[in-house]
């Protein structure tokens, strides 16, 4: 990508994360000669391959099942300028018209605000659930476990890396804010702990499934995805 003198838009942490769904206008597509179907295809895979070459930059493409769209990627970056850079020029890579927007998702990577801390690690489970004493070896060695195990997942939240997976299921979500079901207007602990079953079932796919959250809230329609 030509350099320019665009200031750039990097958050204080994680990076920007667009999904881009598209149809093949197929009309348009049968009347490019052979030479240009293979110019545009080429241009598409050495506009992958540069992507995929920017530092911090991951990019996955995929078919789309069912006929809501044909094509499929998703670009995570730290710099809102260059996602949307790219995202212009994979619009256009296999020529005007080709590809159809069908549906876009703008979010960030983030932390959760429900993920267990040190303290509560400490009281909740290595305390009441273990029966540890506080400051005993055992104690300060699960602790440092526990420290490093947070430290490696909340690396992997903000600043993932994502491997070429056969399958990929996104979905956007929202919590429920109408009347009395209003997910936001529950105390912090009872939301807490709604979550924690949630987390808990989602981990017993742990080896199975890579899972990557989201956050739009204020980007998007949805809170995250």
């Amino acid at each position: 990508m030509s350099e320019t003198n665009i200031s750039p838009l990097v958050p204080r942490e994680g990076w920007h994360v667009m999904h881009l769904f598209y149809q093949i206008d197929h009309s348009q597509w049968s009347v490019l000669s052979d030479d240009e179907k293979r110019a545009a295809k080429t241009r598409l895979t050495e506009l992958v391959q540069e992507i995929r070459a920017t530092p911090d930059t991951h990019l996955l493409t995929f078919a789309v099942a069912t006929p809501k769209a044909d094509v499929g990627f998703m670009l995570l970056t730290p710099d809102l300028q260059v996602a949307t850079a790219y995202e212009k020029q994979l619009t256009l890579s296999l020529g005007p018209d080709i590809l159809s927007p069908t549906y876009s998702y703008l979010s960030m990577t983030e932390g959760s605000e429900y993920t267990t801390t040190s303290a509560q690690y400490a009281a909740e489970t290595l305390v009441a659930e273990k029966g540890m004493t506080e400051g005993s070896p055992e104690f300060q060695q699960a602790m440092r476990e526990f420290e490093d195990r947070m430290a490696h997942y909340l690396k992997h939240r903000l600043y993932p890396v994502l491997p070429d997976w056969p399958a990929i299921c996104f979905y956007p979500m929202s919590k429920r804010r109408t009347g009395a079901d209003n997910w936001y207007s529950l105390p912090y602990e009872t939301r807490r702990e709604l979550m924690g079953g949630h987390a808990r079932t989602g981990r017993t796919y742990s080896g199975r499934i890579l899972q990557l959250i989201t956050g739009s809230t204020g980007l998007d329609d949805y809170e995250w995805g």
